[in-house]
């Protein structure tokens, strides 16, 4: 299955909550913290079959995080074709 990245900068009290927010979308096969010289701080794999109560310890780790309060790039690769901007621009839709 194709596999795409998207890139995310955010400051540490941001960071948590982007990460709600991406993981609430749906497709995400993995996420990358990163901080500011580019090293990665943590690497959270997700499959489709996760939900409920699995994401909280995920989210405490990502809260602890935050705690640091330092600038984060956040990668996030999604199982699809092509984003979904993309679809919208191609002729014929």
């Amino acid at each position: 299955m194709p596999e795409f990245k998207e890139e995310f900068k955010v400051k540490g009290q941001e960071l948590l909550d982007k990460v709600k927010d991406i993981i609430h979308e749906g497709n995400i096969r993995r996420i990358i913290i990163k901080n500011d010289e580019g090293k990665t701080i943590m690497e959270l794999p997700l499959t489709f079959g996760v939900i409920g109560a699995v994401f909280a310890p995920i989210l405490a780790a990502v809260g602890a995080v935050a705690a640091l309060a330092a600038d984060y790039t956040i990668e996030v690769y999604k199982s699809e074709e092509e984003p979904e901007a993309k679809k919208d621009e191609q002729p014929g839709n």
